[in-house]
């Protein structure tokens, strides 16, 4: 399992405005050259993100802001606006075990608590990193470059 490139890029995405967003208008074109990624995935992103409110795009060459602080916006606030989960489920099941064989006649019931409580605990985590422990380190490295 890996979730996607989609939820790095939003931190990135995140990091770049705060870093920039006073000096620079902060566009997909300007996010594209720092993540390196084409434009167009970085205005899907900004789609998503605005979607969930949590960040605002000006059309055009306008920018993009923050709508909280960042120690309101965790890791899960960004991973449930960007990542694609089936029914709020982090786990896809195979379709359709065999039920001519006693594993995959009850693979459900062997697994499917498991691996809610794998969801659970990776929400968690998520839930306790917020934008402002990234601000903390993109602050701390960009000293140490200067440095």
């Amino acid at each position: 399992m890996q979730i996607s490139s989609r939820f790095t890029l939003a931190v990135h995405i995140f990091a770049c405005i705060d870093t920039f967003g006073s000096k620079y208008k902060v566009t997909s074109d300007f996010l594209a050259g720092s993540t390196n990624v084409n434009p167009v995935i970085i205005r899907k992103i900004l789609g998503q993100l605005k979607g969930a409110g949590l960040i605002k795009v000006a059309r055009g060459t306008g920018g993009t802001t923050v709508t909280k602080p960042l120690d309101e916006i965790t890791f899960l606030d960004i991973y449930n606006a960007v990542e694609c989960v089936e029914n709020g489920e982090l786990f896809h099941f195979h379709e359709n075990p065999s039920m001519n064989c006693p594993v995959g006649r009850n693979i459900h019931h062997i697994l499917d608590d498991k691996l809610i409580q794998v969801q659970n605990a990776l929400e968690k985590e998520l839930a306790s990193i917020t934008l402002a422990d990234v601000k903390r380190d993109t602050e701390k490295y960009m000293c140490e470059e200067i440095n």
